[in-house]
Formats: structure tokens, C-alpha cells, sequence
């Protein structure tokens, strides 16, 4: 079933964006992908996130936007991390803006509560103090402070959602498994790409929100999920190790 609903995913290329596109394609949105690598789903937009002209044309007419482009991890700060998780995170939230999209939702990260993920007291919540293991998290605490001012000033609806560890590479894979808290937080793309339909499609009061998803851990839960079931309707369906080597690169 094809409807009117047109859903921009930033990253679409990437592994939870690659989940994302399809599920939002067999969920009957119009699926527009922008990324550095032209995607398979519906619509390929080719760009950086530098580029906010490209970005305004590739958000116009979308319901919603779903953020995932980044520097994936820790990396140089001013060739990387600055131009791909700041300003990109500036343009992006401009374009949505400037395009009345009616929802936005901003792919943050577990790293920003790192330390006590690791440490306890368990599980983390959305209210407890940040713990950010380094500048790439540091990168996603700025961008849920400027999606909380963005709703704020704008009257915009916004989501940040704190991923769990969905691993990109065979290697990464490895050390989820061998790490303290890996298996505890684990996010499946199953999991993500439907977790990611209802971000974009559930009604939720106006304003910010931020939650945390993941899927079922295997021991303790490290992460509270009580925000997304309450905000979203939305509980994981996998644990690991399921899907954990689905579609990841050598």
C-alpha cells in the first residue's frame, strides 16, 4: 500500500538506516534517502550533510525526517565530527524547519550515558546525569539540547532517541559480544527500523521527547525502555543474537 506520507531518512546507507528504509517502504511511506552512497529504497538523494540547499529540496513535502547521518564514532573533531554531527545537525533541523515538517526524530546515543552504563546504578534513565565517554557523544548531547530548543522556539515535535549498540562490522559484532554491557544493549535492525516507524507515525503530545531504545537484553535491563512503551506503544522484539550478523560488512 502506497500513501502520501513521505518519510527523509539522512543516513539510509548506514545499518539502522538501511533497516529504516525498508520498513517505512513496507509500512506504505515514500521513502527519501539521503547519504553519501545512493540507497536501494525508494528515492536516492546523493550528499553531506553541508549541504543545507540539497537538504531544504530533499525536505520539502516530508511528514517526517529521521536523522541518523553522522560520524559514527570518535574520529577527528574538526575534519569530522564538526562539519558531519554539528553542522550537519544544524542543517538538518533548518531544513525541517523551514519545511514544516510536522515530525522529527534525532538518532542520539547510549554514549552519552557511557560511564554509567558500564558502572550503575542500573537501569540508566533518561532523567539521570550524562556521562559522555568522549566528543562523538559529547556531539549527541548537542544534538538533544538543539532539538529541545528547536521544539521549544519553533513549536516543533521532536524525538531524540538514545540507540543502543547496533554493530556495523563483523568486528564490531566480536565485541559486543566480549564487552561488560554489550549484550544488555544490544539493538537489533529489526528491532530499529520498527522502532523508527513508530517514532514517525505514533501520535505523541507537541513538543520534545527523549527515550531510549534497544532491544531485550540478555541479563540485567541496562537501559529504561518504560518512556518508549509509554510514549510510543513501542517494546523490542529481539535479543541478542538475533540479526546480529544480518547484512553487516565484512
Amino acid at each position: 500500500m502506497t500513501h502520501s506520507h513521505k518519510v527523509l531518512i539522512t543516513g539510509a546507507s548506514g545499518r539502522i538506516g538501511r533497516s529504516a528504509a525498508r520498513t517505512f517502504h513496507r509500512q506504505g511511506w515514500l521513502v527519501t534517502g539521503y547519504d553519501r552512497i545512493p540507497g536501494n529504497v525508494g528515492e536516492s538523494v546523493v550528499g553531506d550533510l553541508t549541504n543545507l540547499d540539497l537538504l531544504q529540496k530533499a525536505a520539502r513535502g516530508a511528514r517526517a525526517v529521521i536523522h541518523l547521518a553522522a560520524t559514527p564514532d570518535d574520529d577527528d573533531f574538526v575534519t569530522q565530527l564538526l562539519p558531519n554531527n554539528i553542522l550537519g545537525l544544524h542543517n538538518i533541523l533548518e531544513a525541517s524547519r523551514i519545511a514544516s515538517v510536522e515530525r522529527v526524530v534525532l538518532g542520539s546515543s547510549g554514549q552519552v550515558n557511557w560511564w554509567q552504563q558500564i558502572e550503575g546504578p542500573w537501569p540508566v534513565r533518561t532523567e539521570d546525569p550524562i556521562s559522555p565517554r568522549h566528543w562523538y557523544a559529547v556531539t549527541k548531547v548537542a544534538m538533544e539540547a538543539a532539538g529541545m530548543a528547536y521544539a521549544k522556539q519553533f513549536g516543533m515535535t521532536v524525538i531524540a532517541v538514545r540507540f543502543g549498540w547496533c554493530p556495523r562490522t563483523r568486528e564490531q559484532v566480536a565485541e559486543l559480544e566480549t564487552s561488560i554491557h554489550g549484550t544488555n544493549v544490544y539493538l537489533s535492525p529489526r528491532d530499529a527500523g520498527d522502532f523508527l516507524v513508530k517514532a514517525a507515525s505514533e501520535t505523541v503530545p507537541k513538543g520534545y521527547h527523549l527515550i531510549f531504545a534497544s532491544s531485550n537484553p540478555v541479563g540485567h535491563p541496562n537501559l529504561d525502555m518504560t518512556p518508549a512503551k509509554r510514549l510510543l506503544g513501542w517494546w523490542p522484539t529481539d535479543t541478542w543474537p538475533t540479526g546480529a550478523l544480518d547484512d553487516v560488512s565484512p
